[in-house]
């Protein structure tokens, strides 16, 4: 071998080798700036329903979700229920209490809970601040809710991988004597457009987020997304949200993209017993990978709830999945999803 081809083996060892580091410092610098998130929708532990009952025998809920929350960097969930021993009970079709022994699954397989919503405030203010009480000393974060209106509407901010993320969470579905007030233990309450946006604003420019998602409880039960809901999302949107994640009417809706960002209407039931139809035993765990510039790429795993309101994966069921720079939403199964994103 000449010198001269000597020098171009080496030209040419250098420049693979140097592609070959770029590339792999380029994946490791995108995983080390990405967050993979999990949220879902109600979760109904109260003592005395048939969820409740599976904890205190000892079984968790949870666990068929536990390999797909395992994977991601933050879970979210919304509780709907208080969790507390005191308080007296509010008059009102349905209350839902429990019992602090449910803390410790709560800890283990969420790292924050959405407390705006309509059963928060099932036995008053006085159980509402027991369970941030609760939840602080068990070192749970929680939002849409707190001791005050100051609280109730400041951003729970989570820092990972280098993405700040701020969540919010609000309430617009009976009883509004729920919402905090400027001495009263409550949820946030998302009536007031104008407050809600400001919230919106703030976590952009005081509190110096990355990503806000706002997750409201809102609708009407069992049916589709409607224009309240849907004027108002576009309004956050606008404000600045990421994206928009919705739950309340028990069942699943609509999904959209508006100017590039994914709206979720309702993700629907998560842990809940009591209802008999397909529609009302299914819910959606949003799956999002989430970067500074905002939602990368999203899709939803089927959870299709037993008899005891236990969730269970259902791979194979077509839901929604979206990706940055397409507008348009396709339906795919988890299985083909989680193919596509490791080829």
């Amino acid at each position: 071998m000449s010198k001269t081809e000597i020098r171009h083996f080496f030209i040419f060892a250098f420049i693979v080798v140097f592609c070959v580091s770029s590339v792999q410092s380029f994946a490791a610098e995108t995983h080390a700036n990405s967050v993979k998130v999990i949220l879902v929708g109600d979760i109904m532990i109260a003592h005395d329903e048939e969820t409740g009952k599976l904890i205190e025998r000892g079984i968790d809920p949870f666990e068929p979700f536990s390999r797909h929350f395992q994977a991601a960097d933050l879970t979210i969930g919304n509780l709907e229920c208080v969790v507390a021993n005191s308080g007296k009970e509010v008059r009102k079709p349905y209350n839902f209490r429990a019992h602090p022994r449910v803390i410790p699954l709560l800890k283990k397989h969420f790292h924050a809970l959405s407390i705006a919503n309509n059963h928060s405030g099932d036995f008053g203010p006085e159980a509402f601040a027991e369970q941030c009480d609760l939840f602080d000393k068990a070192n749970i974060p929680y939002f849409g809710g707190g001791r005050d209106l100051k609280a109730a509407h400041t951003p729970l901010i989570i820092e990972k991988h280098g993405v700040r993320i701020a969540l919010l969470g609000y309430c617009e579905v009976f009883l509004r004597s729920f919402a905090a007030g400027e001495n009263r233990a409550g949820c946030a309450w998302s009536e007031d457009d104008e407050r809600v946006l400001a919230d919106i604003r703030a976590a952009r420019e005081t509190h110096k987020a990355d990503i806000v998602i706002p997750y409201m409880h809102w609708g009407d039960e069992h049916d589709p997304a409607t224009d309240r809901q849907k004027k108002l999302a576009r309004k956050m949107i606008d404000a600045g949200a990421t994206c928009v994640v919705g739950g309340h009417p028990h069942v699943v809706q609509e999904t959209e993209i508006y100017k590039g960002k994914p709206i979720i209407y309702s993700v629907g039931n998560f842990v809940f017993n009591g209802f008999e139809t397909p529609e009302t035993n299914t819910g959606w765990a949003l799956r999002m990978t989430l970067d500074k510039l905002g939602v990368v790429e999203w899709d939803t795993i089927t959870a299709r709830l037993d008899g005891r309101g236990v969730p269970i994966p259902d791979l194979k069921a077509l839901s929604p999945v979206g990706k940055r720079g397409n507008d348009k939403i396709t339906m795919q199964t988890p299985k083909e999803t989680e193919k596509r994103m490791n080829e």
